[in-house]
């Protein structure tokens, strides 16, 4: 098998492809909130508690997401330099997921703390990182049943040490 990703990294992955689902599960009711208070009306109760859910799910996707990079510059993988589009392509979408959930999570605190001009960007970033997710799990699938490779493997089975048999 390629080598892979530590333990940290792939827990911290997982972690956050369950909580992205929860943030578009829960946006709607940021709106229905907001409108509910701008007409002199109460929010439902459960649109204020999918608002704070989507709110702290946020924060929390932004601050593992900066723990991931973090750990991804402090234990890069153990792979050659992309030589291939495809590779070089992977590495791209890779690094542009950092870019916009870390940017997502921080557009998501501005809005709902500081500045609520921001929203519009923070709901087209949604549009972009949905967009990028359905390009992941395409990669994924295709990997996983055409090329038949250990590709998500890698983010499955944590690596192994290396024993003096491997060099």
């Amino acid at each position: 098998m390629k080598p892979g990703y530590s333990l940290a990294q792939i827990g911290l992955h997982w972690l956050i492809a369950l909580l992205v689902p929860v943030q578009y599960l829960t946006g709607g009711s940021i709106e229905r909130t907001h409108h509910a208070v701008h007409m002199g009306m109460t929010p439902a109760y459960w649109d204020v508690v999918q608002h704070h859910l989507h709110n702290y799910a946020g924060m929390a996707i932004g601050l593992l997401m900066g723990l991931r990079l973090v750990l991804r510059l402090l234990q890069p993988s153990e792979t050659s330099a992309p030589s291939s589009w495809s590779e070089r392509a992977a590495a791209a979408l890779h690094h542009a997921f950092y870019a916009a959930i870390i940017g997502q999570a921080c557009m998501g605190l501005v809005a709902s703390y500081f500045w609520f001009g921001i929203a519009p960007y923070h709901v087209v970033g949604s549009r972009i990182i949905l967009a990028m997710v359905a390009l992941h799990l395409t990669a994924a699938i295709w990997h996983t049943i055409v090329a038949r490779d250990e590709t998500v493997d890698r983010m499955v089975f944590p690596r192994r040490k290396r024993s003096a048999e491997d060099l």
